[in-house]
């Protein structure tokens, strides 16, 4: 495996590279919960409304990372309330999976998290979703009891943020 030089910036939600961030996410995870490819047009509906404009300061962020200066990965954090936030939209496009990029973008999202005031990460994911899954407990989040319900929901996850 060759070294990649990955940054990872705060950047908003509806430029190009976000945008296209957001499409791969938004049509992976439904494609994955579909068993079927999804199509342009439920790309496009899932991503109406989503609330993504949110992810601005003072109530959120959106990070965008660039994996050797090519857009490759994105995430945002939501303040639910004073001292918490949820993570979401957490997404590593696939032909950058396994260069270390999972691991710098959460601690960014962390970091952005904290620098909004909050002291909990929690999130919210799938079962079918085994590697987030898996990234997430390897970073020190652990199943929680549900602070939110909605049809693409399974498990909680969350982790305290004190300390950094």
């Amino acid at each position: 495996m060759t070294s990649t030089n990955w940054t990872i910036r705060p950047e908003r939600y509806d430029t190009p590279d976000a945008t296209a961030l957001r499409r791969d996410y938004y049509d992976e995870v439904a494609s994955r919960y579909w068993r079927r490819p999804a199509t342009a047009a439920e790309v496009d509906e899932g991503l109406t409304g989503d609330g993504v404009e949110q992810l601005t300061p003072p109530t959120g962020q959106f990070l965008v990372g660039r994996a050797d200066g090519k857009s490759a990965a994105c995430g945002g954090v939501l303040m639910l309330d004073a001292e918490r936030a949820e993570l979401t939209r957490v997404f590593i496009r696939p032909a950058f999976r396994g260069t270390g990029g999972a691991t710098l973008l959460l601690d960014a999202l962390e970091s952005a998290a904290v620098e909004l005031g909050a002291r909990r990460m929690v999130l919210n994911t799938r079962l079918d979703l085994v590697e987030a899954r898996a990234l997430y407990t390897r970073r020190g989040y652990r199943e929680i009891p549900a602070y939110c319900e909605g049809p693409y929901m399974d498990v909680w996850y969350g982790k305290e943020l004190t300390g950094r």
